[in-house]
């Protein structure tokens, strides 16, 4: 069991000693302290632990959506992927909020990171209302897409999921029920603050759609080999926007945007080995209801992100909510099991 662990997590732990490694050295270069070395250290770990409690449900959704992808397209996902993740989302997404927020270059983006840190953690607490709308949008579009499908057959919470799959054909109810709810969270924002949610919110909409849109035209044209792109980039905008409470949430325990990018690319890391054991062992297929679990989570995790664009919700909460959902699907998949072993195999 143990080098069935290691042969998926291998490249974590190597990462993991680099990483903690790199956290050290820059404790030493920033305050020359033995202390500080410990601190940026343990900090390292925290922001990595807190990343995987994040993003575990991540790992489930992007193993259901690996499992259909070709062998390429899958390699390219779980390489080219992974690097995306790490420095497109933990270094170069918050130098482009800063960027944009701040209407600064990149390049003095990445002199305030380094000398100016608390006025850069301002810059992004600032660009924090957009994110949350954008975020949530995208991510509860993609929940309701899971359950408002009439071709789905197993349930978990059945009156819920069955009233769900029912409204399948009632033309754009996902959308409507999300812009409902967009419309909801806006009436309670200032009106200066109204129109950066609502435009904010709309994009994530529209990149929903865009992302399937065109996941849809590359996997039914006739380049079968191109029908992992879609696949690719709908995973690479969910990968984002899963992200961005880890990146928004780091800043609550350091403001250095390197200590960030190594802890939070620690944890991404260990997303990434999930993913691949999740689809090499067939977890999913295993456990019944995990793949349920995880996109409650998703929804929930939502609508965290819509709620707080109206008030501080820890992320320890967060991870622990969406933890609860993935758990208690286990529990339920365990038990299904239980009971609907066949006799051959009890033996």
């Amino acid at each position: 069991m143990s080098s069935s662990i290691f042969k998926y997590f291998r490249w974590s732990f190597a990462v993991t000693v680099i990483g903690i490694g790199l956290c050290i050295w820059l404790g030493w270069a920033y305050t020359g302290r033995v202390s500080g070395m410990i601190a940026f250290a343990t900090i390292g770990v925290i922001l990595s632990v807190l990343e995987i409690s994040l993003s575990f449900d991540n790992a489930i959704v992007n193993a259901n959506k690996l499992k259909d992808m070709s062998d390429v397209w899958r390699r390219r996902f779980l390489t080219w992927g992974i690097l995306i993740a790490v420095f497109g989302m933990r270094i170069i997404f918050p130098l482009a909020v800063v960027s944009i927020a701040a209407k600064i270059g990149p390049i003095e983006a990445i002199r305030l990171a380094a000398s100016e840190p608390s006025e850069y953690a301002r810059l992004i607490g600032a660009a924090h209302l957009s994110i949350s709308a954008f975020g949530g949008t995208f991510l509860m579009m993609v929940a309701l897409n899971y359950f408002i499908d009439p071709d789905k057959e197993v349930d978990w919470l059945r009156p819920l999921e069955n009233l769900l799959r029912t409204w399948a054909s009632v033309r754009g109810v996902a959308i409507g029920l999300v812009l409902l709810i967009v419309l909801l969270i806006s009436g309670f924002l200032d009106q200066a603050e109204r129109g950066s949610f609502l435009v904010a919110a709309i994009a994530g909409l529209v990149a929903f759609i865009a992302v399937e849109t065109l996941g849809h035209v590359l996997d039914r044209g006739p380049m079968m080999a191109a029908g992992g792109f879609g696949a690719f980039m709908y995973l690479e905008v969910l990968d984002a926007s899963f992200s961005f409470d880890g990146v928004i949430g780091a800043f609550a325990l350091t403001q250095n945007l390197f200590l960030i990018a190594i802890g939070l690319g620690i944890g991404a890391m260990y997303v990434r080995s999930m993913t691949i054991m999740l689809v090499e062992k067939e977890t999913l297929t295993e456990f019944r209801y995990l793949e349920h679990g995880a996109f409650y989570s998703v929804f929930v995790l939502s609508c965290v992100m819509f709620v707080q664009s109206l008030v501080h919700i820890p992320e320890v909460i967060t991870g622990l909510i969406g933890a609860g959902f993935i758990l208690l699907s286990l529990v339920s998949s365990l038990r299904y099991n239980k009971r609907h072993v066949h006799p051959a195999a009890a033996e």
